[in-house]
């Protein structure tokens, strides 16, 4: 499949400090790509260099087939981005925003098509300031579809937005894709990238540690559930490795997170060995990328 986005070995440096250390990523044109990383690891630094935002120190950024330094102007017109804050003029409308911005491009689609698309019709005479926080964020990725754009970049899109405006942000973001359009979308929502992203890289002190659709990488845990708790005397993750059905432990705050293959088979096994330790606690879900995600640095990402 072609690759609308590519970078190699990637670099970026700030004086000592090395935000992207040797970063290689490939996203294929059709798909939602997701990138997952705490702050700090690079992810937005990354994000910026592939936007034409940013200069990288070293390596090298293919965007459909072009680059930066030779096509920048005809890039541009071909784009979508939407930041992670992005400041409108608060005393121009809904209206006048979208008609500005589509201003800026040869082509785009239609004003009221791109209303339509964000739900935003209702609200198209409202000043900006007039807005919640869900619609402001709708307006700001309208802003990056009204110049119908093949590639869109979506920077923490949903991050403060309640469940509701969260899930009107996943539709317009289906719709685009299933138009055969490619997004590239940071996030620090696990169930966001599960539920938009056909595949996810976890990145890490600036580089790839993990590349694959969100079920190969849960798969890769081994389990297909996790049995957090935690129990009054101290105990070790390895106590409960050889246990029934058990493919893995680690330490989870005060107590340790079990991955099993078979609940039914280990649960009574895990029961059995806390009872002595003095069991306080005790919970279970389906294995997701959070699990992937603290399995691989140790941590929880939003941390």
């Amino acid at each position: 499949m072609t690759a609308a986005l590519r970078c190699q070995k990637l670099v970026k440096k700030y004086g000592p400090l090395t935000a992207v250390d040797g970063l290689d990523l490939e996203v294929r044109q059709g798909e939602c790509f997701g990138l997952l990383g705490p702050n700090g690891a690079g992810k937005t630094t990354t994000v910026e260099i592939l936007e034409g935002l940013n200069e990288p120190t070293g390596g090298s950024v293919e965007v459909l087939g072009m680059r930066w330094a030779d096509d920048e102007r005809a890039l541009r017109q071909r784009l979508g981005i939407s930041l992670q804050e992005t400041h409108l003029p608060d005393r121009l409308t809904v209206e006048e925003n979208l008609r500005m911005f589509r201003s800026f491009y040869e082509r785009g689609r239609p004003v009221d098509e791109v209303l339509e698309i964000v739900a935003l019709k209702d609200k198209r005479k409202s000043w900006v300031e007039k807005l919640s926080g869900g619609q402001k964020q709708r307006l700001a990725v309208a802003c990056a579809l009204v110049s119908d754009p093949e590639l869109l970049f979506l920077d923490e899109p949903t991050t403060g937005l309640d469940p509701q405006s969260r899930r009107q942000l996943w539709e317009v973001v289906l719709t685009f894709k299933a138009q055969g359009r490619t997004v590239l979308l940071t996030t620090h929502y696990m169930d966001e990238a599960e539920r938009l992203c056909d595949r996810v890289a976890v990145v890490d002190k600036g580089k790839v540690i993990a590349l694959g659709t969100p079920r190969e990488l849960i798969a890769s845990l081994g389990g297909e559930q996790v049995v957090e708790l935690a129990t009054a005397q101290p105990t070790r993750a390895e106590d409960w490795a050889d246990l029934p059905s058990v493919r893995g432990a680690r330490r989870s705050g005060e107590g340790v997170a079990v991955t099993v293959d078979q609940l039914h088979v280990a649960l009574p096994a895990i029961l059995s060995r806390a009872e002595p330790l003095g069991l306080t606690s005790l919970s279970t879900h389906q294995a997701t990328l959070e699990d992937v995600f603290v399995q691989l640095t140790g941590r929880h990402l939003r941390e």
